[in-house]
């Protein structure tokens, strides 16, 4: 089993940032996929951004590509997600998810949300205009 439990979310105004933090236990953190996903109210969950095992491929969402900035830190179990220029259309619920573990190396990463594995409890981002 994999645990994950995002930090970092809150209440800022449009234009801000804020740092989203999501730490893993369980597992080999290195062995898994990492994604950020969010949902807003009424809304489906939605990808934002993606991350292969080692950090070295990354993939964005249209509406975050050049505002959001995924990264991982295997040594500390732990994936980032940077987010500036905050929009109002920006709020939701931030969610961290993991696909593994994985056996092979490379650069894949995953943006379909049923193809992930394990979910935390999300995190709320507020942008006001």
């Amino acid at each position: 089993q994999v645990q994950l439990v995002e930090s970092g979310g809150g209440l800022v105004q449009a234009g801000g940032s804020l740092r989203l933090s999501c730490a893993s236990s369980g597992r080999t953190f290195s062995n898994y996929a990492m994604g950020w996903f969010r949902q807003a109210p009424g809304k489906e969950r939605e990808f934002v951004a993606a991350i292969n095992r080692s950090g070295g491929s990354t993939y964005y969402a249209n509406s975050v590509k050049g505002r959001f900035t995924i990264s991982r830190d295997n040594a500390k179990n732990t994936v980032y997600l940077q987010v500036n220029s905050l929009k109002p259309e920006d709020t939701a619920v931030y969610y961290c998810a993991a696909k593994g573990p994985l056996r092979f190396s490379g650069s894949y990463y995953y943006t379909g949300r049923q193809e992930y594995d394990y979910w935390g409890q999300g995190t709320q981002v507020t942008v006001s205009s």
